[in-house]
């Protein structure tokens, strides 16, 4: 054979064997067994004619006229080809009229879509149940739409746009705004949540102020209105006070709430009445027309009669206010209780007063208690007794007493037990510490100034089971308390809690009559207490008690001769000189003055005292001098002390105060006082020394009296 004969090597010839055993499963694929020869024929050996010109041989491919031609790569394309197994090339379209159409083979495609804020949906629906509220001033519509939107955790927001929408507003809105936010508290929205809503309305007084020009008064109008509504308690005030930047418009809006509104005359009036022309009635009319209508169903016991007139309020919302001052009425009058309580079971039963507003009406008690204690000691035990009777009837729901326990207010019980727990450590830290300043301070962040009266008690107590030095603190420390943070009327009321409980306290403390009418004693010396205080609460006491009979002493030693000196040193002195002390040397450095002295030494000496709690006490001697001097002189050094802040409107305020508690003994020395005090009280006025709380009603009292004398 030639060696340039052409010839297959072994592998090809394996090759060309397995192509031949696989035709037949690849007869229908466009290539042949041929084609898939020619693509694995190499050159020829060295020497052969290469007829392809130095194309790859499994690139060529021969045509049907036996002409070699060039063909793509992998073998696709070409005319007269049928192109590759899987022809990706060129674009497919799916066709959905064709039978065999299948919508999974179409290609997916990626949408985008907005997340909304479940919070912004939130804002959009009460702003639109506000609109309408606006429009329709259906009260109950508006709180069960708002009801309907469910995520509770949003309804501080409801305070805040309903106030700020309505602060833009005409005074109609404004009132009805005031008056939707009274049927929506503890109904709808939570008591706390009205004051995290307003709360956030303060924050936000910045912001308001920028597009509302008189925003910061309008709130302050808002949150006073809120305060006398019983839907935000006082001492939420101070509370909110504390959280905010001291030069934010949120602090402007709490001080003139306080100042400008709830501090002047008859305020609940005038805060009612602030938006006049309201469609609606206001809170203190629907209050009064209450209290009527239960005194005239007590005296007639017209159930249906009754039921009619509280239909007729047309006030379904504050139904509550009928439940509580209906228990309120039952307490004071114990032979109508049988009457009230069938009455208010008829208006359950008939649908006139909802489980909500029922539940309402005793929780609102139920946060009262202890206040209400003062004028009906009795006030607990009876409420007690009164919430299973109506469960048991069946028209006061069961959760009540689930819900008000974790809330800490049936009867407040745990509210109290935690205020004491407080205060007893502040107490503590006080008898260790003689540090007054910061005792006070303590009881301010508290913000609990309804438990004044539980303070004093808690404090004399404690001070009756110690050494003499801790009972001189103690009486130190109300003198103090007295000129700052305490009214009288705290005072007062704190010492008839010690003295109904007296014949108990008397078991673990032997001499506890001795010691509290020490105490008692002590506080009028120290002009804490008047003594007509003493027949105020002899009144109130049965007349055989242990509490009766500690007043009796408390007078006895009052009427000794030296009584104030005795008193004073009756635990040893101590700290208690220091007061003793005070009073010498401001009587001493005001004739001084009196004598021809200079204002500005005299302003240096009672900055020297080093006790601006004790500065009224400056202001009741300077008064009574010039009265009994007839010079007038002292006006210009109280002028002074004013304008330079040495002594404050309320340490003013409260030395004028006790000349007013003292004019009857005055009078005794010097006939004219009445005319010289009314004419003191004016000046002053005039001034701007005295808070609105003494004003008018200081004047008109002694010119009264005077008049009569």
């Amino acid at each position: 054979m030639a060696s340039n004969k052409r010839f297959l090597t072994d592998d090809q010839r394996a090759l060309l064997k397995i192509a031949s055993q696989n035709v037949e499963s690849l007869s229908s694929s466009p290539k042949s067994s041929t084609s898939l020869l020619s693509e694995h024929i190499v050159k020829a050996p060295a020497g052969g004619k290469a007829q392809t010109a130095g194309i790859a041989v499994r690139h060529v491919r021969r045509s049907h006229s036996g002409k070699f031609v060039r063909v793509k790569k992998d073998g696709a394309g070409g005319k007269g080809t049928w192109g590759k197994l899987l022809d990706t090339d060129g674009e497919s379209h799916l066709d959905q009229n064709d039978p065999n159409y299948d919508s999974g083979e179409e290609p997916y495609q990626l949408v985008g879509s907005t997340v909304s804020d479940p919070l912004d949906e939130y804002k959009r629906a009460v702003v639109s149940v506000i609109e309408e509220y606006f429009s329709t001033g259906d009260v109950d519509l508006a709180a069960s739409d708002l009801r309907e939107l469910g995520s509770s955790e949003y309804h501080p927001y409801i305070i805040k746009r309903l106030v700020s929408m309505a602060m833009d507003r005409h005074d109609k809105e404004k009132e009805m705004a005031s008056v939707l936010l009274s049927a929506l508290y503890a109904d709808v929205i939570s008591p706390n949540q009205i004051r995290d809503g307003f709360f956030m309305l303060l924050e936000s007084a910045d912001d308001l102020a920028v597009d509302i020009l008189d925003a910061v008064d309008i709130l302050a109008l808002f949150l006073a209105r809120a305060v006398v509504d019983d839907i935000v308690p006082p001492a939420f005030l101070t509370r909110a006070k504390k959280g905010l930047p001291e030069s934010s418009k949120g602090v402007q809006v709490i001080q003139i709430a306080d100042k400008s509104y709830l501090s002047a005359p008859h305020h609940a009036e005038l805060v009612e009445k602030r938006w006049g022309g309201s469609t609606h009635i206001t809170v203190e009319e629907v209050k009064k027309k209450i209290a009527d209508l239960l005194r005239e169903y007590v005296e007639s016991g017209d159930t249906i009669e009754a039921c009619r007139f509280i239909r007729d309020l047309g006030v379904s919302f504050f139904h509550h206010e009928v439940v509580k001052r209906a228990l309120v009425l039952a307490m004071e009058i114990r032979t109508a209780e049988p009457l009230i309580l069938k009455l208010l079971k008829e208006a359950s039963e008939e649908g006139l007063i909802s489980s909500s507003q029922m539940v309402k009406g005793f929780s609102r008690l139920a946060e009262s208690l202890d206040d209400l204690s003062l004028d009906i000691p009795s006030a607990k035990a009876l409420f007690q007794s009164l919430v299973p009777k109506a469960i048991s009837e069946g028209w006061l729901d069961a959760s009540f007493v689930k819900s008000s326990a974790e809330d800490g207010e049936i009867p407040n019980d745990a509210k109290v037990r935690r205020y004491k727990e407080e205060v007893g450590t502040i107490i503590h830290e006080y008898f260790l510490s003689d540090d007054i300043p910061e005792l006070i301070q303590s009881l301010v962040d508290l913000g609990a100034p309804e438990y004044n009266p539980i303070f004093l008690k808690k404090l004399i107590t404690l001070a009756m089971d110690r050494k003499n030095r801790e009972k001189e603190m103690a009486s130190v420390l109300l003198a103090s308390l007295h000129s700052e943070i305490f009214s009288s009327e705290d005072i007062a009321n704190g010492f008839v809690m010690l003295l109904e409980s007296a014949e108990d306290t008397a078991l673990d403390i032997l001499d506890a009559s001795n010691e509290l009418s020490l105490f008692l004693a002590r506080a009028v010396i120290d002009d804490v207490l008047v003594p007509h205080n003493l027949e105020e609460m002899n009144s109130k006491l049965s007349p055989n008690s242990s509490g009766s009979e500690t007043v009796r002493m408390a007078r006895a030693l009052l009427s000794a001769r030296h009584a104030g000196e005795r008193i004073l040193r009756c635990w040893g002195g101590g700290s208690g000189w220091a007061v003793e002390d005070a009073k010498d040397k401001i009587l001493k450095l005001l004739e001084e003055y009196e004598s021809g002295g200079v204002v500005a030494e005299a302003c240096q000496c009672i900055r020297d005292l080093g006790m601006p709690f004790f500065n009224h006490e400056v202001v009741k001697k300077a008064l009574v001098m010039a009265m009994e001097k007839k010079n007038d002189r002292m006006l210009d050094l109280l002028q002074e002390c004013f304008t330079e802040g040495l002594i404050t409107i309320n340490q003013m305020t409260k030395g004028f105060a006790r000349i007013k508690d003292g004019l009857d003994d005055l009078a005794l020395d010097i006939p004219i006082v009445r005319e010289k005090f009314s004419f003191y009280v004016e000046h002053a006025q005039k001034k701007g020394w005295l808070l609105p709380s003494l004003g008018s009603s200081a004047t008109d009292d002694s010119l009264t009296r005077a008049a009569a004398s």
